[in-house]
């Protein structure tokens, strides 16, 4: 079965995927970056993994990134820190696509929520817990249904750098799992 990972920043997600399943069937079979410069880059280069880097226009016509998605021919997209609206026309093309979202949604989702924004809003709030969302995507931020939650205490004199501190923890401890667990239940493509 082959993952292709979409992802705006350092890729430690998806490098810990990648990982995951290097020797078995499971394959990451190429990472979509939207970002120049990104870590996502160099880690995909230095594992050898395909790496395609695309602009807001070519995101938005579809007219390039379509088809290059299309010949990697993925039986799961998961999106690892990537940051821009994934359009029902992809969706329609690929159903099966997941998230990881740095909070437990439905708290602390949608438009802007992200990274240190999320850490942020969750300490300003004075949540006593907080965790990892992986959700299935919909053409509406962080709106699918759960797949899984892991959960964090936060304590009083956390700063939102402790919170991302923890929740990477979760990311790096669950995610691949997850990831590993959604394609159990998907009949690979011929």
């Amino acid at each position: 079965m082959k993952i292709v990972i979409f992802a705006s920043g350092s890729g430690s997600n998806a490098e810990n995927i990648i990982h995951h399943f290097e020797g078995s069937e499971i394959t990451v079979a190429g990472i979509f970056c939207n970002v120049e410069g990104a870590g996502v880059i160099e880690r995909a280069n230095r594992l050898g993994v395909s790496c395609v880097l695309f602009n807001r226009e070519e995101w938005k016509t579809g007219n390039r990134v379509d088809a290059l998605l299309a010949s990697y021919s993925p039986d799961l997209i998961v999106l690892a820190g990537f940051l821009w609206l994934f359009p029902q026309r992809l969706l329609d093309q690929f159903p099966h696509v997941i998230n990881i979202h740095p909070a437990l949604l439905p708290k602390f989702g949608g438009k802007g929520m992200f990274g240190m924004h999320v850490h942020e809003a969750v300490v300003a709030a004075r949540e006593t817990e907080t965790g990892i969302t992986v959700h299935w995507v919909t053409e509406k931020y962080d709106d699918g249904a759960p797949i899984f939650q892991g959960r964090c205490p936060i304590s009083p004199d956390d700063d939102a750098h402790a919170v991302a501190d923890k929740i990477h923890e979760l990311e790096m401890a669950h995610f691949p799992s997850v990831v590993e667990e959604v394609l159990k239940d998907i009949q690979p493509k011929s």
